[in-house]
């Protein structure tokens, strides 16, 4: 018989494995340390908006002949006007993570069942106003609810979740197959690249006759150095602007072939870009340059039982 209970720090390389184990499965080559896991419990400094927002956090396990076969995360936001009116007195499944049934471990559907009960349970203790689901795991392009996990789809469909919000692409690209930057000096008179401090990482911008064309921001830092991301060659998109003036003439792949430049001697072979599912053009333009599409994932779920 299978039972849930909260979380026990001696639970931490089991639940880790968990976790690791839905990484493996969105972003290949990543996975993150017990230390990750067990800080991402008690605070998600990368959310410096939403994480003072928390009042309370609970993590729940389901255990199948002493082996965690199931896993979440729940949190409740303060009801004060402080808190961002979408998160204001809200509950959420942070993450909802569990081991597909298997010969040696049979039942784990049940499980997973009897865990989304006893989450329910806790978000109705807490009376929230609104009910709220994700997929947020504290490692790089785990967010949201990524394609990859019917099974946890499953689990939160039959619970009554409904994906209400937005659906993002993720994008994946090596960097040796990147467009290369035109030989220098440059075939193009007047055509300069500077290299600066962006707001999402390092930022490359294209000028032409001393005027900005657009700009390309590469973040190289994806998770904390505690982290301990493996490998760690591996970056992705913040920001890709083009004057609209502009487009249609070859400057995004330019500014991709300079970052691509950038990251090679930065030791990074893999970049990452993140698009809405119904941007085509971005999409396009992305595809042309080199890059394959890694997984969808769908952000935005709420509890609405019976629709």
């Amino acid at each position: 018989m299978s039972q849930v209970r909260p979380f026990h720090r001696d639970d931490r390389d089991q639940l880790t494995e968990l976790v690791n184990a839905h990484v493996a499965a969105v972003v290949p080559g990543v996975s993150v340390s017990v230390n990750t896991v067990l800080s991402s419990l008690e605070r998600q400094p990368d959310e410096f908006v939403t994480d003072p927002w928390v009042a309370e956090r609970v993590t729940l396990v389901a255990e199948l002949r002493r082996h965690i076969v199931a896993a979440a995360h729940l949190l409740r936001y303060r009801a004060d006007a402080e808190v961002g009116a979408d998160y204001r007195d809200a509950g959420e499944i942070t993450w909802f993570l569990w081991h597909p049934p298997a010969s040696f471990r049979p039942d784990t559907d049940k499980a997973a069942d009897l865990l989304m009960a006893a989450c329910l349970a806790q978000l109705a203790r807490w009376q929230v106003r609104v009910r709220l689901a994700s997929g947020d795991l504290p490692a790089p392009v785990v967010y949201g609810l990524p394609r990859n996990w019917p099974h946890v789809r499953s689990v939160y469909e039959r619970a009554g979740f409904r994906h209400t919000g937005r659906t993002e692409v993720i994008l994946l690209a090596q960097v040796s197959e990147l467009p290369r930057p035109e030989p220098r000096p440059e075939s193009r008179p007047g055509v300069t690249v500077e290299r600066t401090l962006g707001q999402c990482g390092t930022r490359l911008t294209a000028y032409e006759g001393g005027q900005s064309v657009g700009f390309v921001e590469v973040g190289t830092v994806l998770a904390r150095p505690e982290r301990h991301t493996r490998p760690a060659g591996l970056a992705d998109i913040g920001n890709l602007h083009i004057d609209p003036a502009r487009r249609g003439a070859g400057w995004e792949h330019r500014l991709l072939a300079h970052a691509a430049d950038w990251l090679g001697l930065s030791g990074v072979d893999r970049l990452l870009a993140y698009e809405l599912a119904d941007d085509q053009g971005a999409l396009d333009t992305l595809r042309t340059a080199g890059f394959r599409e890694l997984t969808r994932t769908d952000r935005g779920w709420e509890h609405r039982p019976g629709t």
